[in-house]
């Protein structure tokens, strides 16, 4: 199973933010922050408090890929 969050970099574009600044407003770790970015596993606390911030749905930041697709 495989997720994205191309999704999530999109919002933070279109919001002028980058992802040093998300890490910071959530207060996440810099390796948790590093997880997303690698498109791996984070917990379901981490993706609450993004969507918190951001004030959207879980699927407006992530989705699911199938494994075949990924490298």
């Amino acid at each position: 199973m495989a997720f994205s969050y191309n999704k999530l970099w999109k919002i933070l574009i279109d919001k002028n933010m980058n992802k040093t600044a998300l890490r910071d407003a959530i207060q996440i770790t810099p390796s948790t922050l590093a997880r997303l970015s690698k498109n791996q596993n984070v917990t379901m606390d981490v993706l609450g408090k993004i969507c918190k911030y951001l004030e959207c749905d879980i699927g407006d930041i992530l989705e699911y890929t199938d494994d075949k697709d990924t490298n």
